[in-house]
This record gives C-alpha cells, sequence and structure tokens, in this order.
C-alpha cells in the first residue's frame, strides 16, 4: 500500500480525534472514525429539551484561532463553517456575604474593578499578577502546550534555555494558592484566582504555581462563545472532516486494539475485526491500557497511577425567569475553599459547602431559551466516581444549590425550574470511557504532572498514537486541538 493511502482508525470523535482526523486526511491518509455514541463531539455534545437548548460538556470558549486553523489549513474559509461571539465579560463572582465583582478581558478595566471592590489592594500589585500570568504563558506555552514533550528535538530547542533560565520565577516548586497570596492581600481574590486549577481538575492548594498562566487565556486572551452553542465547535470539524474523505461510523464501540509483534494491525469494532496500518486512539488513557489494548503492552506506570481529575455533577435547568445579575459565567463561591477541596478528594460532605458555576448560553445565544426564560447550566466540581451513592449525593447538592442560588438572588427558584436533566460522574464514565467521569484523565496536582502525562505516540507499539484530554498536552477544547495536532504531526514524522 502507498504511503499516502495509509489507513487510520481514529477511537472516539472528541475534539481531540476530529482534531487529528482532519489533518491526517489533508496528510493523504484513508481515515475512519468509531464513535460508540450516535453522534460525533465526544464531551462537545448538546441536548434540547422543552425548547431549551443546553451545551453537555463544556462551556468555556478561548483561543478561537486553534478552530479556525483547521479550516485554514484545508483551504476553507472558516466563518463560512464556524462563528463565535466576543464577550466582554469574563465571569461574575459572588460571595455568601454579599459581595460581588465582575472580571473583564481588559487589565485596566480589572486593575479598576478589583481595586475599587477590595480597597487593601494595590493597582500596582494587580497589574503585575495579569502582566506575569501572561509572561508564564508566553514562555511556556509553545513548550508545555504545542510541543511534544516526548521528542528530543523539543528539548534541544534554543526557547527550552530561556524556560530553564526562568524555572525559579515560573512557580513549580509553589502551590497555586501559595502564588496567589504573593499577589493578594484580600483573601477572596486568592480564592478567585485560586478557581483556575478547577480547568483541568486539580487543587489550588496542591496544582504548581505555574498554573497562574491559565488565568491569561481569559483576561489576557478573551472570551468567546459559538454561534450556535458549543456544540458547534464538535459539529462544524465534523463537517470539514467528511468533506475531507474521513468516514465516520456511529454506534460503533473499539472493543480492542490489535496488536502482532509490536504493531498495530487493527482494532475490533462491534465484535468485527477491521485492519489498519495506524491507530489514534482519542479514549481515556486508563480505559485503553485496561479495556483495549492487550496485556501485553507495557503500560506506563507513573502515568497510570496519577490521581484522577475531578469529575463535575451538572444540572441542567429550564427556568421561567431571566435575571439581569446574571451573566453568560456567573461563579457563587463557597465559604472555606480549602475545605471544600479537600472534602472533593477525600469524598466527604462537600455539599454542605459547595461553590456553584452558573452558565446561561441565551445571554449570547438568545435562541437557548424561550423569552423571558432562562438555560441554566449548573455544575459543582465532585471527586470522580468511586462507587459513591450518587442518587443521594444529588439530593443532598441539589437542596444546597436551591438554597445558595435563591439566597444570591433574592427569590427561591424552585417554582421556577421549569425542566430539568442531571449528568453525574457515572454517566460521564458511561458516554465518554473517561474511568470515573475524570474530566480531565488525570490531574495536575503535582509539580511534574505535564511531563507524566502520556505521549502521543506509544513507546512500545508502532503505529500506535493517542490524543485527548488524558493525553499530552491536556483537557479543555483548546488543549484537545492541540493534542490532535500533536499526533497527527509525529504520524507525519515517522513516515
Amino acid at each position: 500500500m502507498k504511503k499516502n493511502l495509509e489507513s487510520v482508525a481514529i477511537i472516539g470523535s472528541g475534539v481531540a480525534g476530529l482534531s487529528a482526523a482532519i489533518r491526517l486526511a489533508l496528510q493523504g491518509k484513508q481515515v475512519i472514525v468509531f464513535e460508540q455514541n450516535p453522534y460525533t463531539g465526544g464531551k462537545v455534545t448538546a441536548f434540547e429539551k422543552q425548547g431549551f437548548r443546553f451545551d453537555m460538556g463544556p462551556s468555556l470558549f478561548t483561543m478561537p484561532h486553534l478552530v479556525e486553523e483547521l479550516f485554514e489549513l484545508a483551504g476553507r474559509t472558516p466563518k463560512d463553517y464556524f462563528q463565535y461571539h466576543t464577550h466582554d465579560e469574563v465571569c461574575r463572582y459572588f460571595w455568601l456575604d454579599g459581595t460581588q465583582i465582575t472580571l473583564y478581558p481588559s487589565v485596566e478595566k480589572n486593575v479598576e474593578a478589583i481595586t475599587t471592590v477590595f480597597d487593601k489592594e494595590s493597582g500596582k500589585r494587580v497589574r503585575k499578577y495579569f502582566d506575569d500570568a501572561r509572561k508564564k504563558f508566553e514562555l511556556t506555552a509553545p513548550f508545555f502546550l504545542e510541543s511534544s514533550l516526548h521528542k528530543m528535538k523539543t528539548f534541544l530547542s534554543p526557547r527550552v534555555l530561556k524556560v530553564v533560565s526562568e524555572i525559579p520565577r515560573l512557580g513549580l516548586f509553589s502551590t497555586l494558592d501559595d502564588q496567589n497570596k504573593r499577589y493578594f492581600k484580600e483573601p477572596k481574590l486568592v480564592q478567585l484566582f485560586n478557581r483556575y486549577a478547577t480547568y483541568n481538575g486539580s487543587s489550588p492548594y496542591q496544582t504548581p504555581g505555574i498554573m497562574q498562566m491559565i488565568s491569561h487565556l481569559e483576561h489576557g486572551m478573551g472570551t468567546h462563545f459559538p454561534v450556535g452553542g458549543m456544540h458547534a465547535i464538535s459539529q462544524s470539524l465534523t463537517k470539514l472532516a467528511k468533506e475531507l474523505g474521513v468516514q465516520f461510523e456511529l454506534n460503533s464501540k473499539v472493543e480492542q486494539i490489535l496488536i502482532e509483534e509490536k504493531k498495530v494491525r487493527g482494532v475490533v469494532v462491534n465484535g468485527a475485526k477491521r485492519k489498519f496500518d495506524l491507530v489514534v486512539c482519542n479514549s481515556d488513557i486508563k480505559h485503553a491500557y485496561q479495556e483495549l489494548l492487550p496485556e501485553q503492552v507495557r503500560r506506563p506506570k507513573k502515568t497510570l497511577a496519577q490521581e484522577p481529575s475531578s469529575s463535575a455533577l451538572i444540572f441542567y435547568w429550564g427556568v421561567r425567569q431571566t435575571f439581569p445579575k446574571l451573566d453568560l459565567h456567573n461563579i457563587i463561591f463557597s465559604e472555606d475553599y480549602k475545605e471544600e477541596f479537600d472534602r472533593i478528594r477525600t469524598n466527604g460532605p462537600f455539599w454542605e459547602d459547595p461553590t456553584i458555576y452558573i452558565h446561561i448560553s441565551n445571554r449570547l445565544e438568545v435562541n437557548d431559551a424561550p423569552k423571558g426564560k432562562d438555560s441554566w447550566f449548573v455544575m459543582v466540581n465532585v471527586s470522580y466516581d468511586q462507587g459513591q451513592d450518587w442518587g443521594d449525593i444529588v439530593g443532598k447538592v441539589r437542596r444546597k444549590l436551591i438554597e445558595r442560588m435563591s439566597a444570591m438572588l433574592g427569590q427561591d427558584i424552585t417554582p421556577l425550574i421549569e425542566t430539568e436533566e442531571i449528568l453525574t460522574p457515572p454517566q460521564i464514565q458511561h458516554r465518554t470511557s473517561s474511568v470515573g467521569g475524570a474530566l480531565y484523565g488525570t490531574s495536575s496536582n503535582e509539580r511534574m504532572a505535564a511531563f507524566l502525562r502520556h505521549s502521543n505516540k506509544s513507546s512500545s507499539v508502532k503505529g500506535l498514537y493517542f490524543c485527548g484530554g488524558s493525553a499530552h498536552p491536556g483537557g479543555g477544547v483548546p488543549l484537545c486541538i492541540l493534542s490532535g495536532k500533536i499526533a497527527a504531526e509525529w504520524i507525519e514524522e515517522d513516515e
């Protein structure tokens, strides 16, 4: 078979799988994507109920250029397939004592907002925080996010020497909480910026201080929302992939990756053997080693031993009233953030004092809810599934959410909930094969976590590659797109 006609099986149609599929099709490969669900997109999917539309998974959209790049590579005009709103707010934050603040994708507006609400903070210190977050991102993103940490040439790049020289100032040897306390005197502000640890399913009291750079994605680069909702990302990429000749087989569960003499031979799908030259696994790494790969394939013990990331408990509520107090993204903070994270890690009663995230997509996509009503995506961070009694937990969390939100809004929201769906960690695992429903595969609760994420190429099986939230560089829409890119680049280089 000619090189440009190599056949590739991609396991899973999440954003990373779609990213890899598009790039491999452009390389001239014959690509088939196998998806166990009746839809493409993985976690980036949606549903409608009684006139309300809800995105089921990710709700925050940053770095839209990574999506646009895929269309541009294919010679398409991105806006013909995919468009998005650019929002003028990042998030509205609320505390139980009545304190409120709104932050923006603007350093100067944030300095004004923070120094107005918290008079003990100085504008100079606040500016330095955002400036340092930007510097950390710009310095490390090309190394930690856009390149493989498993290629020698990555470490031979001149820019790596600059990263190494800056290590003492990157926060690798302190926690995010320690780092934030160096900038802010107000505990509420420390709590606010600690929340960025949750963007990779980690604890701010364990994840390294370099994660400060995550805040730059919102405050330095801006927040956006796709026209048609987050679901439009996966569907527009699916459309492009099909135009490039990628085939999709839905309701097709891959049950095994076939290996002979340390080389990929194909996959078993719905009980049938299918031959392929290459396999790209866009499935959870732990699921791949537990369920798909034969025992003789060497296991990456350190990677598989890492602590799973947190999961989520999500309530999708159709609400028969709008609240101007709430915007696209909203956070109601717990009173004791450290205790909350400790309880999540130990399966304690975290529902007694949860931090609540409320996403209301119809603030920008007005057709996501009937006129005069709201589509609420209400989420709390929870531990990955370890056999907990989720029926009992759901009831307790729901009562606490209604209590907290009603107090903040000054109105009992119970009679306003017109329709409801609930997503639990076991359901997340069932739909996405994420072990325990962990949203990001493994957490980043240790200093070297970035180096322990699974490589995008197998070191022991020829023709086997990995992408997705549990592989390098991590979870979330932007990083998954980059993960698919790195996997496709590995394949091209290996030829």
